[in-house]
């Protein structure tokens, strides 16, 4: 009776270790084990609720392919990407983002290498962050622009909001870097946005609007 209780006591710790998350934090895959909060469904992105940030998705003709968050005079950029089962692309990336943006340089961060310094903008230029996070078969850019990008206390704000992200890479093939899909919360796949003016799908948290 003691050594079958005994079993059955650690079949019971093996099944909650294999459900608990084996990172301390994300940005997390869909497929693996990671904390069950409230987050926003966005189809390619599950973002954390917080009621400060104002979320956009940003567009490309009827198509949306990145998630903008203001705060505090600074901004948010994210975009999930596909990408090879066999490597990563942060380490393509950055070279890509090195050879076309002046005053960058690399840094350790906390999601590993990233890029600070400036970044063209129509009227000049602006302070930015770039982190870049490779899963298993997509990749995370991670934009931070403004405020943010200098004031630690700032950039804290954001840093954990992306480390609570969940990539829904999904099942379909999909070239190399092309966007993953995403969607506004009240869309079933396949339907157009809907672009009513003042429309709130959430009974709390930020409002989705969009940028194009």
């Amino acid at each position: 009776m003691f050594r079958r209780r005994r079993r059955e006591q650690s079949e019971q710790v093996v099944e909650q270790d294999a459900a608990a998350p084996a990172r301390d934090s994300g940005p997390w895959d869909a497929d693996e084990p990671h904390p069950e909060t409230d987050r926003i469904d966005l189809g390619g992105l599950r973002l954390p609720h917080n009621p400060d940030f104002d979320v956009r998705l940003a567009s490309v003709g009827d198509q949306h392919v990145g998630v903008v968050v203001l705060y505090e005079e600074s901004s948010l950029q994210l975009q999930a990407l596909a990408a090879p089962r066999s490597s990563g692309l942060w380490d393509e990336v950055k070279t890509k983002i090195l050879a076309q943006a002046q005053h960058l340089e690399e840094r350790e961060g906390p999601f590993g290498s990233e890029l600070r310094g400036e970044m063209k903008v129509e009227d000049g230029s602006r302070p930015a962050r770039y982190l870049g996070i490779d899963g298993p078969r997509w990749f995370l850019l991670a934009v931070i622009s403004g405020k943010a990008a200098l004031d630690e206390a700032v950039a804290a704000a954001y840093i954990d909001f992306v480390k609570d992200v969940v990539v829904v890479r999904g099942g379909d093939p999909m070239a190399r870097e092309e966007p993953i899909p995403l969607r506004r919360p009240n869309e079933q796949p396949g339907e157009q946005a809907d672009e009513r003016p003042g429309l709130n799908p959430f009974k709390r948290g930020p409002e989705i609007s969009e940028i194009r």
